[in-house]
């Protein structure tokens, strides 16, 4: 058993690792609002920069087969650290790639090293709230949207001051010196247990992955899909459909991003009435109903008023950013607790399958946004934000069935009243 922790201790720790999730928001956000300067630099269409994005994804799923080892040979915070000094040279160096193959490799390195540190992270994060017994994954993944409505307004900022190759080397060094200073408060590996889970894991055959891991990989990915299109298409958006600066084409996603940060901090008092998963439920019902009429709304009114067109886009993507705020953690709490499956394994397994589908997502919405235009392109996402709602509907209703079995299996006891005689 990890020893017992003072709330001193854990507190230190929860906070170490909201400063993690926002730095990381501020570091996986830096080049949004210059990816139209990118597209440009490696001089390729929609469809080429969708299948660089999409097919660099490969990193990603590789990197996973991977982390679980190093996470268990090494520890959680340990792989976190050479991550992030991995991550920040590779984005330092987009900016000076012009060649389209060679930055493929650059966004390659980029997911491969992404990758291990979102599982080392959420590992770390997973085992803190069973430590702590309340849901925290909301307030955390909070966090890392308030960085990246930081890095989102920051950097539509920088963009009009400064260069692309020296904006994309102050801004994640700067976080690397803040990250590893963070890292100090982290839980160490004895904190974790993670002597312990290391001797008692056991290999379980890919095969024989629960089926329901599965549905979880899938509700991830159609959760997180809407939310990664905005990150890599709403400045193309705003751009081309708007034909706004970076600085203003910056806001729909910054607002987006907001309401997010707003439900993901209010999800812990969300909980106490209703399942983390039937929050998501609901959220993904309607918030792709909202982020559909933002669409719309851009797309008629861009070419009469365009002030009218982005007041409405980002009034209906702040209710679609509420609704996403619970897709991501829910999953990732709800994977925690797979049978048969230690921590690290279920989530390298789930982010595995979730890996593959963005891969082939991104290639996808490129071919899209090229022979169907990219507003036509945007019902992808928004199909995919319905269904993540309909998945989390069915998530919650099978974690109360579970919850019912092990209140019958081990009834609550107390005192037993007595007639008097």
């Amino acid at each position: 058993m990890p020893p017992k922790l003072s709330q001193e201790r854990l507190k230190s720790a929860r906070l170490a690792l909201l400063a993690i999730f926002f730095i990381q928001g501020i570091v996986a956000i830096t080049t949004l609002p210059r990816i139209p300067e990118l597209i440009k630099q490696i001089n390729v269409d929609f469809f080429g920069w969708g299948t660089i994005i999409g097919l660099s994804g490969v990193g990603s799923f590789l990197a996973l087969v991977s982390t679980n080892k190093l996470v268990v040979r090494f520890g959680n915070t340990p792989v976190m650290k050479a991550s992030t000094v991995l991550v920040v040279l590779v984005i330092a160096a987009q900016g000076f790639v012009t060649n389209a193959v060679l930055f493929f490799f650059v966004l390659f390195a980029q997911s491969f090293i992404y990758s291990m540190f979102n599982i080392a992270l959420n590992g770390q994060a997973v085992k803190l709230q069973k430590r702590l017994g309340k849901v925290m994954l909301g307030s955390l993944h909070g966090a890392w949207s308030i960085g990246a409505a930081v890095s989102a307004a920051l950097s539509g900022w920088l963009a009009t001051v400064l260069p692309l190759w020296i904006h994309l080397i102050i801004v994640p060094s700067a976080c690397l010196l803040a990250f590893m200073y963070a890292t100090r408060f982290l839980l160490s590996n004895e904190e974790e247990g993670h002597s312990r889970e290391a001797k008692v894991e056991k290999g379980v055959s890919w095969a024989k992955t629960p089926s329901y891991l599965w549905l979880l990989s899938i509700g991830l990915f159609a959760g997180m899909w809407p939310e990664l299109v905005m990150m890599d298409w709403s400045a193309v958006f705003s751009d081309d459909v708007l034909g706004l600066d970076p600085s203003r084409g910056a806001i729909p996603y910054t607002v987006f991003v907001t309401a997010m940060i707003i439900g993901r901090f209010g999800s812990s008092w969300v909980t106490k009435r209703m399942h983390f998963s039937a929050m998501s439920a609901w959220g993904g019902i309607v918030g792709s109903v909202f982020m559909a009429a933002g669409v719309v709304f851009a797309t008629v009114f861009a070419h009469s008023d365009v002030n009218l067109a982005l007041t409405l886009q980002v009034i209906c993507y702040a209710v679609a950013g509420l609704g996403m705020a619970s897709m991501v953690p829910s999953f990732y709490s709800a994977a925690g607790d797979t049978r048969g499956l230690s921590t690290a394994q279920a989530l390298s397994r789930m982010s595995f399958a979730n890996a593959v589908l963005v891969m082939i997502a991104k290639a996808v919405m490129g071919g899209l946004a090229k022979n169907v235009g990219l507003v036509n392109a945007m019902i992808f996402p928004l199909v995919s934000f319905f269904v993540a709602g309909l998945i989390s509907a069915y998530v919650a209703k099978h974690s109360k069935r579970i919850k019912a079995e092990q209140l019958e299996a081990y009834p609550a006891t107390g005192p037993i009243a007595g007639i008097p005689e």
